[in-house]
């Protein structure tokens, strides 16, 4: 199997509060990077589904308690990786909500990722000032568009981000 030959849809969202957005900071021995809460759609699963149960697994996130839900950017991932397994092509599906304090106080701090071995690596839930996030090691590479919107209601010209591939991209 060629690498790229798969495809896979990873959905993901950028859960505002004010000008607070929520990213979920991973440490490694040799890195620390965030992602915006989500995770692969399953076989025959539903964009929505998938959206709102990734967001009640990792954030504890009620959808319905959310204003928005509309798709914002489209992030192509064709970046090789280390490991036995040829790459997947990843699609990011990325969507925005905007949450009230109140629904934000009652989410979670930190989410458990399951890994291969069933232990868990432990993901902190940071609420970041989305203007201060170009600098900022994010996966798939959002943060310079994230901190250039106008304001967290901002619409955006074009949903389709550059592609992440090998020549612009070091997997970490």
């Amino acid at each position: 199997m060629n690498p790229f030959s798969r495809i896979k849809i990873r959905t993901g969202a950028l859960v505002f509060c004010g000008d607070d957005v929520a990213l979920i900071r991973r440490d490694r021995a040799d890195s620390t990077h965030y992602t915006p809460p989500g995770g692969n759609v399953e076989d025959g699963e539903d964009l929505d589904a998938a959206l709102a149960r990734e967001l009640a697994e990792e954030l504890g996130l009620d959808t319905a308690l959310a204003q928005g839900g509309e798709l914002l950017w489209v992030v192509d991932q064709r970046v090789t990786r280390p490991g036995p397994t040829p790459p997947p092509r990843k699609l990011h599906m990325i969507y925005r909500f905007r949450i009230s304090p109140e629904v934000r106080a009652t989410l979670a701090e930190q989410e458990l990722d399951e890994l291969p071995d069933g232990s868990h690596e432990v993901g902190v839930i940071e609420w970041i000032d989305y203007r201060r996030t170009a600098e900022l090691p994010i996966f798939p590479p959002i943060g310079p568009a994230l901190a250039t919107l106008a304001d967290p209601r901002a619409t955006v010209a074009n949903a389709a981000l550059d592609a992440v591939t090998d020549a612009n991209y070091t997997w970490v």
